[in-house]
């Protein structure tokens, strides 16, 4: 009977033991492989634990668990993408240091803005970028807690040019308003260093351009008021002078309110068929005396079909009364001066050649400049204002179109304005 009953209890002890071991021991493994591949972040092949309701309940919190795993990075992921595309978009360079000056972000445009090969988030600054201007400002920023900002010079090797940054240092800090850090923004302001520039350029040459004449203009009233019996001979010569430089004058102001018309956002084009053979025609016709003045030959070059293009015809007489007073002013005696119409593509092509002086290769590309001479001492003795050729080339601008130049000293000049034969809208 002893034996009977103890045999009972064993076995009653050997079915607890296999169903507590079943139900709380058999599952870990489970349990243990599902949290290392959750770690891991696999896709566990499923959550179903053996082993009763408890295990069953880990397994179903589990899959909780990594959904919201799942839904969380992809929220990160989504949120990092749109950060970067951001950031990717920006036109100006982003950077954000830590307070050791440690890089911990970077936008594409600060890279290309310093040129960086290997860009690496989590390395010193002053490793990536050699800039001591740069390095002290973001050490006052983190040392001070306040937003600094200052203007830095960058050598450009690609256009071998100077370009201007504007540098704004902001601190990072925490809850306990300890700096951690500094977000800095770089703006190129070299465009508007060149515009202020040539602003300052042009105030400069206009004021120099009206000092002359104005300058003669007050000295020969002077003389006429000091001197009220001069005689008719010197009352004639100083007359015809007054009057010279006072249609100088004029000239430079006609020129201005030209260009700045132009130049402004309301400049406009009235549009209309033009037949260039009639252009050149009414052109010659028109400076028939000055041509005949210094007994130039002009020549006129067309092709056998009839050239047309739609443009201002008012505007395209302008260009061409500009082109041709150069190529007459700087012409020799007895020279010539070529007026070419031609087809190229889907543009028109019209161009004034002479054989007079030439331009040399130096001053060759900036003759388009406005006020620029290549000839400052000549070109003010016939009368020029320098603003002729800028205000060719934005009336080809302004119809799409461009301007293109070839010359040689003592071979003379040819100037190109192509234009297309519809201009954009």
């Amino acid at each position: 009977m002893y034996w009977l009953i103890l045999g009972v209890l064993c076995a009653l002890f050997a079915v607890t033991a296999l169903f507590l071991w079943r139900k709380w021991a058999a599952p870990w493994p489970q349990i243990e492989q599902l949290v290392s591949q959750i770690a891991r972040g696999e896709n566990p092949s499923t959550f179903l634990i053996n082993g009763g309701a408890d295990p069953h309940r880990v397994g179903l919190a589990l899959e909780t668990i990594f959904a919201r795993q799942r839904e969380l990075e992809r929220q990160i992921a989504g949120r990092e993408s749109g950060t970067q595309t951001i950031l990717g978009a920006m036109e100006d360079g982003v950077l954000v240091v830590d307070a050791r000056s440690h890089i911990t972000l970077m936008n594409p445009t600060f890279e290309k803005m310093f040129e960086l090969r290997d860009p690496a988030v989590g390395v010193p600054l002053v490793e990536a970028v050699r800039h001591a201007t740069l390095d002290q400002l973001i050490a006052e920023t983190v040392l001070t807690g306040e937003a600094m900002r200052c203007e830095l010079s960058l050598a450009d090797s690609r256009t071998r040019s100077e370009r201007h940054i504007d540098v704004s240092a902001v601190p990072i800090k925490n809850g306990d308003d300890e700096v951690t850090g500094a977000v800095v923004l770089f703006h190129d302001i070299t465009e508007l260093k060149q515009l202020d520039q040539i602003r300052r350029d042009f105030v400069a040459n206009v004021s120099h351009e009206l000092r002359t004449p104005l300058s003669i203009l007050r000295g020969y009233i002077e003389v006429l008021f000091d001197e009220p019996e001069t005689s008719q001979e010197e009352l004639i010569r100083i007359l015809s002078i007054m009057e010279r430089h006072s249609k100088r004058l004029q000239r430079l102001v006609d020129d201005l309110l030209s260009l700045a018309q132009l130049e402004s956002s309301q400049a406009t084009l009235e549009l209309s068929a033009v037949r260039v053979d009639e252009l050149f025609n009414n052109l010659i016709r028109d400076w028939k005396e000055k041509l005949a003045g210094k007994n130039l030959k002009v020549i006129v070059d067309l092709p056998s079909e009839m050239l047309t293009l739609r443009a201002d015809e008012t505007r395209l007489e302008e260009v061409l009364h500009n082109l041709l007073d150069n190529a007459v002013k700087f012409s020799p005696d007895n020279g010539q001066v070529r007026l070419q119409g031609a087809r190229c593509g889907s543009n028109v092509v019209m161009s004034v050649a002479d054989n007079g002086i030439g331009v040399s290769k130096e001053n060759l590309p900036r003759i388009f400049e406005r006020f620029y001479r290549a000839d400052k001492a000549r070109s003010r003795e016939l009368g020029g204002t320098g603003l002729g050729l800028a205000i060719v080339k934005h009336i080809a601008q302004l119809h799409g179109g461009w301007v293109e130049a070839e010359s040689e000293l003592g071979s003379g000049t040819t100037i190109r304005v192509v234009f297309p034969e519809v201009p954009p809208r």
